[in-house]
């Protein structure tokens, strides 16, 4: 992605609906998340889904251990 990514949250009652739209090609993709979710992770779940379609490699990171926080 050369441009930036837009975010937009609408929350649904116990589930919020994260839009991502990359800047440059107009491309948006949605997902469901919990309300309970922080931001953060909504965001990086939208990204990596938005990545996805795009066609971008996918980041080449080891998942963090069991009981251990990135």
């Amino acid at each position: 992605m050369s441009g930036g990514v837009l975010f937009e949250f609408v929350q649904m009652g116990q589930v919020m609906r994260v839009a991502a739209i990359d800047e440059v090609t107009g491309t948006e993709v949605f997902v469901i998340t919990p309300v309970s979710a922080t931001r953060l992770q909504m965001e990086r779940v939208a990204l990596a889904k938005l990545k996805r379609k795009l066609g971008e490699p996918e980041e080449t990171r080891e998942p963090p251990k069991p009981g251990r926080y990135a």
